[in-house]
């Protein structure tokens, strides 16, 4: 990817530091004032509306939001814009009733997987605690990765340089204070992504005033808004079920869920977090459409930005390293402390050890962000990673949250049905290059298949994973 250089090296290095600084700052000094576990692992159940609100979005709304919907929308079109902002709040929406239930069914709990782990058992519980893991893990490569591949678009900063500030600042303060920094920095990366979202749409409207709409969309790439356009639906569902199923595995989330002061108050913020995220996303994904309509050789991924940074202003290029440092941010630290917590709550349910826990998940945490720091400083694309972190979550979304209404599905059933769900699901699941999977190309020639399976991989590996355990609750019961 050729860089703009819009900014030099220099004033980009220094404009990522200080900002990372001043969070560590302003983390690490308001979390002095509360120490001990319960302040780490859920901010002692205190949480207030205003700061459990800005927490949810903030920790949804990653460097993500710069990318994805604009570069689904470029190919998926439409129903892939929906489909995206639908599924990127419709968790929180979800949260609202199994949020509460799980707060009365459980009220001492601090995790997901603890009370996965009191409900089934310690086999399910293993499975779940290792999806978790390894789907927080992808996204905190993927949200290191975007940033420092944005930083070096703009100024031509090396990749490493970006990664190792942006992962040192939030382990730094994520590590020292816990939950309790991750949501009082959450609220202040809130107000300033906010403003700077704001004047970035007032900005591309402008720029782009003529073709800011469904009109000029029609007219150049109408099949981006045709109901004839299979991908409309095929994509839409996709983005939907995998975004919204990987998020309910999201331990952020459930750490904020046990958070809240009161279920009023967890109702309340779940509800306004999901009216915020829905129009950003949709919008975000607009710009793509848009993109493509006015240039259909537009790079997928930058369709946001090429709409925006056409004009070389180092204003707007300002704007947008402080918009994805402060995106970024907030995501990392919620992923950080999130994966922390479950090692600290059931490490050693896994493991037992006369080692105090809180110190292993710091090493632990070290050692996955070694990885992160060089998985991102190659600037690979681990979308593949990801598709494949959201199949493993498909698989268990149904099975798992039915069973807390259901006394019909016990831990073998559970067990049983989420690996055959899993299975079929991988069956379908595309190559890297999408044009084959295991069954259709590798065991069976793809000229057996209709061209719609064959164009549907992905999408049908997504349905059936999802869908296929219902049909296996009833096997394993004893």
């Amino acid at each position: 990817m050729q860089s703009l250089n819009i900014l030099d090296q220099t004033s980009s290095i220094l404009l990522t530091f200080f900002l990372c600084l001043l969070f560590v700052v302003t983390g690490i000094f308001y979390s002095k004032k509360y120490k001990g576990l319960n302040n780490y692992l859920v901010a002692n159940r205190n949480i207030e509306t205003f700061s459990l609100t800005t927490s949810l979005v903030s920790s949804a709304l990653g460097a993500w939001i710069l990318f994805g919907p604009a570069s689904a929308a470029t190919w998926g079109g439409v129903g892939a814009v929906i489909g995206y902002a639908i599924g990127a709040a419709f968790p929180l929406y979800i949260l609202i009733y199994l949020g509460q239930k799980f707060r009365i069914l459980y009220p001492k709990a601090k995790t997901l997987i603890e009370v996965i782990r009191i409900k089934f058992g310690k086999k399910l519980f293993k499975l779940i605690l290792f999806l978790s893991i390894f789907y927080m893990t992808i996204f905190l490569i993927a949200e290191v990765t975007a940033v420092a591949i944005l930083i070096n678009y703009i100024s031509g900063t090396s990749l490493w340089i970006t990664a190792i500030i942006v992962i040192t600042s939030s382990l730094i303060y994520t590590l020292y204070g816990g939950l309790r920094a991750s949501i009082f920095t959450d609220s202040v990366q809130f107000i300033i992504f906010l403003i700077l979202l704001i004047i970035s749409f007032s900005f591309l409207i402008s720029f782009n005033s003529a073709e800011f709409s469904f009109d000029f969309i029609k007219m150049n790439k109408p099949h981006l808004l045709s109901s004839n356009y299979m991908p409309n639906f095929t994509a839409g569902l996709t983005f939907f079920i995998a975004v919204a199923a990987t998020n309910l595995f999201h331990q952020g989330n459930w750490q904020r869920v046990y958070a809240a002061k009161n279920n009023n108050i967890l109702k309340k913020s779940l509800f306004l977090s999901f009216l915020i995220i829905i129009p950003i996303v949709f919008f975000m994904g607009f710009t793509g459409l848009v993109a493509v309509s006015a240039n259909s050789s537009v790079m997928p991924d930058l369709a946001f930005f090429s709409l925006l940074l056409g004009k070389d202003l180092i204003f707007l290029a300002l704007i947008i390293v402080i918009l994805a440092i402060s995106l970024t941010v907030s995501s990392i630290d919620t992923l950080i402390n999130a994966i922390s917590s479950l090692i600290i709550v059931d490490g050693n349910k896994i493991i037992k050890l006369k080692s105090n826990y809180s110190k292993i998940s710091n090493y632990i945490i070290l050692l996955i962000s070694v990885i992160v720091f060089i998985v991102a400083s190659k600037g690979l694309s681990i979308l593949y990673l990801f598709l494949l972190a959201d199949l493993l979550c498909c698989s268990a979304v149904l099975t798992i949250f039915y069973s807390f209404y259901t006394k019909s599905i016990n831990e073998k059933n559970a067990y049983v049905s989420i690996l055959i769900g899993l299975i079929a699901g991988l069956l379908f699941f595309p190559s890297p290059d999408f044009s084959k999977s295991i069954l259709v190309g590798y065991l069976l020639p793809k000229e057996l298949f209709p061209q719609f399976i064959l164009q549907s991989l992905l999408f049908l590996s997504f349905i059936i994973a999802t869908f296929v355990p219902i049909f296996t609750w009833k096997i394993g019961k004893k």
